[in-house]
C-alpha cells in the first residue's frame, strides 16, 4: 500500500512537472482542436480590422470630396429691443442733466450676429441653408472653404420646412454637392455631417440614423419628416449637410434636443428629397408652392380604432371636408380614412400633409380609402393652397369684419416668437366686430376660444365653426406695446 501511494504520488509529481514546464515554453504544441482555434482567430482579427478600415476610409472620402462645397455663414441681424433709460423718461432732472428729448424714443435697435453652415448646391452659386440661420437677416456673409469670402442675398425662404436658398456671385464654376435619395436611407446606416458648430470650420462627425420620420418635434404646424442622427451637432452646424457614404446629401442638419444647449446624440435633419424639391422651387420663383385637398384630418391610432369599431389603425381620419375643396369635389368624406396617396402609405396625418403639399397644383392624385370597412380608390385634382387660404381669408373677413393676413418673421422676432404664429390684422371694417372691440391694424391674433391660430388657414377654420352671434374670447398681442391680452367679440 505504501508503495503504490508512493508510486501515484511520483506519477502526479511528473505530471504537474511536464505541465508547468509546458505553460512556461512556447515550444509546446496545441492540440489540434487548439490549432483550429488559433487559426480560425488570425483569420478573424484582420478581417474585422479590414472591415474598420474600410469604415475610416469611407468617412474620409466622404469628407474630402465634400467640403470645398461646404460653407460658413455668418449673420447680421437688427433687433428692436426696449430702451433701458424709458423708466427715467418721465423724470425732468433725467432731461435736464442728460440733454434727453421728453418725447424720445422708446425702443433702439441693436445688431446681433449668428453663425450657420450651408451647403453649395450648383456651379453658379446657390447654397442651401436652414431658414432660421438667415431669417431677419440684414447682411449675409459666406467663407468658402479655399479662405474666399463673399456678400449673399436671399433667393427665397420657406418658414414652414425651415429650409432657405442663398447666392454669391463668383466668376467661374464652384464645387457643389450631389443629392441622394433620403427614402433609401435606413435605420443603422451610417452617416456623416459637416458644419462650422461654434465657430469651428470644417467640422467633420460620423454616426448612423437613429430613426425616421420624426414629426411635430419643433413646430406641429410645420411640414416635417425628419431624419434622427446620433451624428454630433451643435449649434452652428444648422444648414449643413448629412451625407451617406456615396457622399451624397441625404439631410438637411437643422435641430438638436438638447438639455445643456450642446450635443446629446439626439440631431435632426430635413430629407434631401424634401429639401431638393422646396430648394428647387425657390430659385425657380423665389417661393413654394403647396397641394391642397380641402380636409381636416387627424391621427388613426388604435385607440380611435377601438373607440369607433373599426380594424385599422394606422392612416388619416377625415373629419371634415371643405366646402368646394377638392376633396368634397372627388368624393371624399367625414370618418374616411386616407390610408394611401399616389402609391405611397400613409401612416399618419402628418404623412399625408406632406405628401399633398409636395405635390403641384392642377395634377390629379389617386387616394385609397378605407370606407365602413371597404377599400376604396379616388381620383382627386389638387388645389393651390395659397389660393385655398385667400378664399378662406375671406370668408372669415365676413365674419369678424376684418382683412387678416399671415404674421412676418420680423414681428415674430420682435414679439419673441420662435415661428411666426397667429394672424395680424391687415385691415378693419368701421363698424366690425374687431374694431368695435378696440383692435387696431397689425395687432396679432393668437387665439380663438383659447384654440390656438397657427396662421390664415387656421383662423378661417375656427372662425367658419364659430355660432353667430355669440361672444368668443380672441387671445391677441397689441402692436403698439407688445402685451398679450384678452378681448370679446362678437361674431356675425
Amino acid at each position: 500500500m505504501i508503495l503504490n501511494q508512493n508510486s501515484k504520488f511520483i506519477r502526479y509529481f511528473f505530471v504537474a512537472l511536464f505541465l508547468v514546464s509546458c505553460l512556461g515554453l512556447t515550444q509546446c504544441q496545441p492540440t489540434s482542436t487548439q490549432a483550429a482555434a488559433v487559426k480560425t482567430e488570425s483569420v478573424a482579427t484582420p478581417s474585422s480590422d479590414q472591415a474598420v478600415l474600410e469604415l475610416s476610409h469611407s468617412i474620409s472620402r466622404v469628407a474630402r470630396k465634400n467640403i470645398p462645397a461646404v460653407v460658413h455663414i455668418e449673420v447680421t441681424q437688427s433687433q428692436e429691443v426696449n430702451d433701458p433709460l424709458q423708466p427715467f423718461e418721465s423724470n425732468p432732472f433725467f432731461h435736464f442733466f442728460f440733454n434727453a428729448p421728453p418725447n424720445g424714443p422708446h425702443k433702439f435697435k441693436r445688431e446681433l450676429k449668428g453663425l450657420g453652415t450651408g451647403m453649395i448646391m450648383d456651379a453658379e452659386g446657390d447654397i442651401l441653408t436652414n431658414n432660421h440661420v438667415v431669417s431677419g437677416a440684414t447682411a449675409i456673409q459666406v467663407l468658402l472653404a479655399d479662405g474666399n469670402q463673399y456678400e449673399a442675398s436671399v433667393v427665397g425662404t420657406d418658414p414652414k420646412t425651415d429650409l432657405a436658398v442663398i447666392r454669391v456671385k463668383v466668376k467661374g464654376e464652384l464645387p457643389h454637392v450631389s443629392f441622394g435619395n433620403s427614402d433609401s436611407m435606413e435605420v443603422g446606416d451610417w452617416v456623416v455631417a459637416i458644419g462650422h458648430p461654434r465657430g469651428l470650420d470644417q467640422t467633420v462627425t460620423q454616426g448612423i440614423i437613429s430613426a425616421k420620420h420624426r414629426r411635430g418635434i419643433l413646430d406641429p404646424t410645420s411640414y416635417q419628416d425628419y431624419l434622427q442622427t446620433d451624428a454630433a451637432i451643435n449649434p452652428g452646424n444648422s444648414g449643413g449637410p448629412l451625407l451617406n457614404l456615396n457622399g451624397e446629401v441625404i439631410g438637411v442638419n437643422a435641430a438638436i434636443v438638447s438639455e445643456s444647449g450642446g450635443f446629446e446624440g439626439i440631431g435632426f435633419a430635413i430629407p434631401s428629397n424634401m429639401a431638393l424639391h422646396i430648394a428647387q422651387q425657390l430659385i425657380a420663383t423665389g417661393k413654394v408652392q403647396r397641394g391642397w385637398l380641402g380636409v381636416s384630418i387627424q391621427d388613426m391610432t388604435p385607440m380611435l380604432a377601438k373607440k369607433m369599431k373599426l380594424r385599422i389603425d394606422k392612416g388619416a381620419l377625415v373629419n371634415d371636408v371643405v366646402q368646394g375643396s377638392p376633396a368634397e369635389a372627388s368624393g371624399l368624406k367625414k370618418n374616411d380614412i386616407i390610408i394611401d396617396y399616389q402609391g405611397r402609405a400613409i401612416t399618419d396625418a402628418a404623412s399625408l400633409q406632406n405628401e399633398v403639399a409636395n405635390t403641384a397644383n392642377g395634377q390629379e392624385a389617386t387616394l385609397t380609402i378605407m370606407r365602413d370597412g371597404e377599400s376604396k380608390s379616388f381620383k382627386v385634382k389638387v388645389g393651390d393652397l395659397q389660393t385655398a387660404v385667400k378664399k378662406m381669408a375671406a370668408s372669415a373677413e365676413n365674419r369678424m369684419g376684418a382683412t387678416i393676413r399671415t404674421v412676418t418673421e420680423k414681428e415674430a422676432q420682435q414679439y419673441g416668437m420662435q415661428e411666426p404664429m397667429g394672424v395680424a390684422i391687415e385691415a378693419l371694417q368701421k363698424n366690425g366686430p374687431l374694431a368695435a372691440a378696440g383692435f387696431e391694424v397689425n395687432d396679432i391674433i393668437t387665439k380663438i376660444n383659447n384654440i390656438p391660430v397657427e396662421g390664415v388657414e387656421s383662423f378661417a377654420d375656427i372662425v367658419k365653426g364659430l355660432p353667430a352671434k355669440q361672444s368668443v374670447t380672441l387671445t391677441a398681442i397689441d402692436h403698439r406695446t407688445g402685451q398679450m391680452g384678452y378681448a370679446q367679440v362678437e361674431t356675425r
